[in-house]
Formats: C-alpha cells, structure tokens, sequence
C-alpha cells in the first residue's frame, strides 16, 4: 500500500532534524521537508495554509483557533527558551532590575508572539510590570506580521508602535531610540551582534551602552524553572484540519515519530557538541544539573502545567477572548499521551 504524502514544513531544530532528514520516518506517512524560518513559515500557514503539516507558534495557535482557522496541534514542543532572560537594556535608561522596565521604551519582534506572551506574563507576575505600563514597540510589519494574518489587534489600552521599516530592535537600542529590547540571546556588547529577528544588524553604535537585564542568565533560569517546573515553549507542529478529518490516524503516527527523532537527537547530543566549545560537556552537565536530563517533554499530561499558563496568560493578555481547555487544543489520539 502506498504512503501518504504531505508537506511539512519547519525550522532546522536538531530535535525534529531526524523527520526532516529522513532517519526517522513516521508509519504510513512519506514527509516532503521544507525548510523555512518561524516568522516566515507561521505568516505563510496562518495567511495561505500552504502547507497540511507545520511548525507553528503556540500564541497564533491560540490566537488563530480562536478566529476559527482550521487546524489541530500535536503536543510536540521542541522549542523553548528562556525569553524575558533575552531582554537587553541601554545604560542611560536607568534600568538597574526588572521593575524598572515600567514606563520605558521597550522592543519585541512581534506583540502577539510566544515570546512576547511569555516575557509579558513573567515580568508581570514575577517582578510587578503591568504590560499597560510599558510602551511597546513592533518590528515585524503588517505586511509580514502574524497579527497581520490573522487579524490580531493588541487590546485596548496598549501603547503599541512599529519600528520604522529601516530600523530594527538592535540598531534602535544601541541608539537609544529603545529603552529595552528582546534581541535574544546569549549575546555580548560586541558591533557583531544581530537581533535574530531583524531586519537589519546593528553593525554599529556604542555596544558598551547596552548590557542585559539580567546578567547571570543560568541563576535566573533556574530560577524560574523551581518555580514553575517546566520551560517556556513558544512552538508546536499543526496538522491542517482537512488532512486531519481525512487521515485521523496521522496525528497518533507523526507524534510518536516526534518522540523517536527526539530521543535519536538526544542520544546524538554529547557526540554533537562543536570542538571549538572547549568546555561544552561541562555546560551540558550544568543543564541536565539544572533542568534535567530531558527539558523538551512532548504530551499533554507532562506540558499541562505549561499550557494552562500560556492559556492564562493569553486571555489575561487580551490575546484570545476565553480561557479554553488544554484538551480543546489538541488531535484527540494524543490527548492520553
């Protein structure tokens, strides 16, 4: 019997490498990889649907299910990161700790992103910042923006301005048309440094100007992670609704080849660390010290914590109009999983 053919669409993540490249192949099911970067591939899924199987950002998820874009996500979350540990502040702003960041100038890629919702959700929570104090400053343009494509306006209330299209969150910062900024990281106070979103790099400017809100990442990563027992994931993987009402089976099959190409990349990763990171099995042991030998757990019974936060967070945020069940979000074969 022939398998079934679909597109799939992703970033290189080393975790999800194995389905993209082949090594792990899901039951019944023959993938045609396409490699494209989050912002582009979540404009082109949320504006056109190209694509019946693909990397999606979980706040447009949210944000898309609510306006009815038909779709059903896999409880597969390769991607995490520390998000408000990226914020970089100018010195002459003032900002000594996170509070201060009230009243300031501050930069995200996109307002209704993952990241953002995570960064808002901590620095309000965790350190007093009311996201109705901040004024906030957008990259991504309408054009290309995933608000654009679902029809995302921040709620009212919200001071919300675009960058000018020849500017980026890194060259307005080191310049001090920013306050603060999210430019990812770790990063140094170096000319090289590139916000990864950008449009274009700051290649110059005064980087001696500009340090991070919080200068020991790991202490304040471990931090949140006591606190809250997981890591922010800003991705998952959707099936498009249609190819789900016609192949159910598929999500049962994709999800556990997910877990087989993590766990491959997970068996991989000691071998896999760069000569050039002299000490790079070092810092492997402080993160498994820190986060455990598995920080990426995949179902819904180990993320539940986890994504009924983001949902909080998400209606708190005005992002999405109600609070709906983890189990409302996800392909009904991986629910028990």
């Amino acid at each position: 019997m022939p398998k079934l053919t679909l597109s799939f669409v992703s970033a290189y993540n080393e975790r999800v490498e194995p389905l993209m490249d082949g090594a792990i192949r899901p039951e019944g099911v023959e993938l045609i990889p396409t490699y494209s970067t989050p912002g582009e591939t979540f404009w082109r899924q949320l504006k056109f649907q190209e694509f019946e199987i693909s990397e999606m950002s979980l706040s447009s998820y949210l944000i898309a299910r609510s306006r009815g874009l038909d779709m059903v996500a896999l409880p597969v979350f390769p991607s995490r990161r520390l998000f408000h540990t990226e914020i970089a502040c100018h010195l002459d702003a003032g900002i000594k700790e996170p509070g201060d960041l009230a009243g300031k100038r501050f930069g995200v890629a996109e307002y209704q992103q993952t990241a953002a919702l995570w960064t808002r959700g901590v620095l309000e929570h965790d350190f007093g910042v009311s996201q109705y104090k901040v004024d906030w400053y957008m990259e991504r343009t309408e054009e290309l923006s995933h608000g654009g494509a679902t029809g995302f306006t921040p709620p009212a209330g919200i001071s919300l301005r675009r960058i000018p299209p020849d500017r980026s969150l890194a060259s307005m910062l080191v310049s001090h048309e920013l306050d603060a900024a999210a430019i990812g990281g770790p990063w140094t106070r170096s000319v090289n440094v590139i916000d990864r979103s950008s449009r274009i790099p700051a290649t110059g400017g005064d980087w001696s100007k500009v340090k991070p809100l919080f200068p020991d990442r790991m202490a304040e990563g471990a931090r949140l992670f006591k606190k809250y027992g997981f890591l922010p994931a800003n991705h998952a993987y959707i099936i498009r609704g249609d190819v789900h009402r016609r192949y159910p089976w598929v999500a049962f099959n994709l999800y556990t080849a997910f877990v087989k190409a993590k766990a491959l990349a997970q068996d991989r990763l000691a071998e896999r660390i760069p000569s050039a990171l002299f000490f790079g099995r070092e810092y492997l042991a402080m993160t498994r010290d820190i986060f455990g030998d598995d920080p990426f757990p995949y179902g819904v019974k180990a993320n539940r914590p986890m994504l009924e936060l983001l949902i909080e967070y998400s209606h708190e945020q005005g992002l999405t109009p109600k609070k709906v069940k983890v189990e409302e979000l996800f392909a009904e074969s991986t629910l028990g999983l």
